[in-house]
């Protein structure tokens, strides 16, 4: 897993965690607006590396790993821990491990277990990577209908392509796997009293099962609406709307 850090000049640290389909350069039109103030570090989660040939391993791993990268770099306290769909899975883990000192938190669209039979979460996982496989296939074409609830330009759609044709079958297979079914501690307890979880206005029922899952581990969780976006839409299309969130929590935690 390679980290990029931006900011290290400043004393505070904000962990940004990416979605699947894209890689650590999603968050590049947010980077300007919170570099000045804040250590910016930004994993690339193994699979989704273009300096690294690897494929995805799970949820529990990688929070394992980036855990330790955290502790053994000194960084033991995090202002705001962002983590979008895929990465809201891993910040979900983190938080439940309770080993960092995390002040804020933002789950932005972040999946949860499905806690269903072991052969519907097979089905399951097998159409998300038919969906995602016949992507890397059929390229912008095929984008072009799986993200129609949001107006991406024909610069972000080949963006996904790209991130796409380096993707494994293997690591879209395990993705969607892990964050359909990672495990998580019995007593997920966490340090962390500043809890957000936000949903794309166009997202809301699609989210619906998610946010009653963080509402049960995490009963302080506040819920937050963002209007006119998709899943895991506010870094591409209103960067300046993210920043201002993450800011926001950084500033109050």
């Amino acid at each position: 897993m390679t980290v990029h850090e931006y900011g290290k000049e400043n004393k505070e640290a904000i962990l940004l965690i990416h979605p699947s389909v894209v890689t650590w350069d999603y968050f590049r039109h947010v980077i300007p607006r919170l570099e000045k103030e804040y250590h910016l570090i930004l994993p690339a989660l193994p699979g989704y590396d273009p300096d690294t040939k690897d494929d995805f391993t799970s949820i529990e791993d990688i929070t394992k790993d980036l855990e330790a990268w955290l502790i053994g770099h000194g960084l033991k306290e995090i202002a705001v821990l962002y983590g979008c769909s895929m990465g809201g899975s891993v910040a979900a883990r983190m938080l439940a491990n309770n080993r960092l000192h995390i002040r804020g938190a933002i789950m932005d669209g972040g999946i949860t277990p499905y806690r269903l039979p072991w052969l519907l979460t097979r089905l399951l996982a097998l159409k998300d990577f038919l969906m995602i496989y016949l992507g890397k296939l059929g390229g912008v074409r095929i984008l072009e209908k799986a993200f129609a609830t949001d107006e991406y330009s024909k610069e972000d759609l080949k963006y996904a392509e790209a991130v796409l044709k380096r993707m494994s079958a293997k690591t879209i297979w395990r993705t969607f796997d892990s964050c359909n079914n990672y495990s998580m501690p019995k007593e997920a307890e966490t340090s962390c009293r500043r809890l957000e979880y936000w949903f794309a206005e166009r997202e809301r029922q699609a989210r619906k099962r998610d946010m009653a899952y963080i509402r049960k581990i995490f009963p302080h969780t506040r819920f937050r609406r963002i209007r006119g976006i998709g899943h895991a839409g506010l870094a591409a299309l209103q960067p300046e709307k993210l920043a201002y969130g993450i800011l926001r929590m950084a500033r109050a935690a």
